[in-house]
């Protein structure tokens, strides 16, 4: 199966998922930026519930998302980096990903785009997935594949925090959460939650 994803930020389980069956798997960089998305938007657990981290961008003459800036404001990366810190520190194997991943809230990106796919190739690393990513050289009208005899699965729409689409090759197959007792299973977090609860084991749950 090949599948056509938007880029994420620390994107949800359902799509690592994709990226960890798929033969191929496209990214798009044509697209028009969405705000209040995955693409610059993560959802992760607290002791409080759930809580969304959003990269604040800045909004040019463009919004493709390939031109996408990140923008500087508000000391983001610190405040995510803790937000992190607080709601996983007692999870199995946060300190186990910390080093791996800090670097990604000390470090200056200029494109959002660049920035998601630095993220998606070290989580490929660490939860072990041999993902063939491919990105996209032309913007893929949705109607275009759907009359087209491509075999191309179209999920940039279909996965996304609110209103996501049916998607019946998907099921959140519950794992160990630090909350759980509190709050019970929280489906189809960031995949953040998976690997700082899960470890090594995340892959299998995918």
């Amino acid at each position: 199966m090949e599948v056509l994803l938007s880029s994420t930020y620390f994107g949800p389980v359902q799509w690592y998922q994709k990226l960890h069956r798929a033969e191929i798997c496209y990214v798009e960089r044509y697209e028009s930026f969405i705000k209040q998305t995955y693409r610059n938007r993560c959802v992760i657990a607290t002791a409080n519930g759930t809580q969304a981290l959003t990269v604040p961008v800045e909004r040019g003459e463009t919004t493709l998302m390939k031109d996408i800036r990140i923008s500087e404001h508000g000391n983001w990366r610190h405040l995510h980096w803790n937000a992190l810190q607080s709601a996983y520190g007692e999870s199995p194997f946060f300190e186990y990903y910390a080093d791996d991943l800090l670097p990604f809230f000390e470090r200056r990106w200029d494109f959002l785009f660049d920035y998601n796919l630095a993220i998606t190739e070290t989580l490929c690393q660490l939860l072990d997935i041999q993902a063939n990513i491919k990105l996209t050289t032309q913007f893929l009208p949705s109607s275009t594949l759907l009359t087209s005899p491509s075999s191309l699965v179209d999920l940039r729409e279909a996965i996304r925090p609110k209103h996501p689409l049916p998607d019946d090759s998907f099921e959140s197959r519950p794992y160990y959460q630090v909350f759980r007792e509190r709050h019970g299973f929280l489906p189809n977090l960031s995949v953040l939650d998976l690997l700082f609860n899960m470890g090594p084991e995340g892959i299998l749950l995918l």
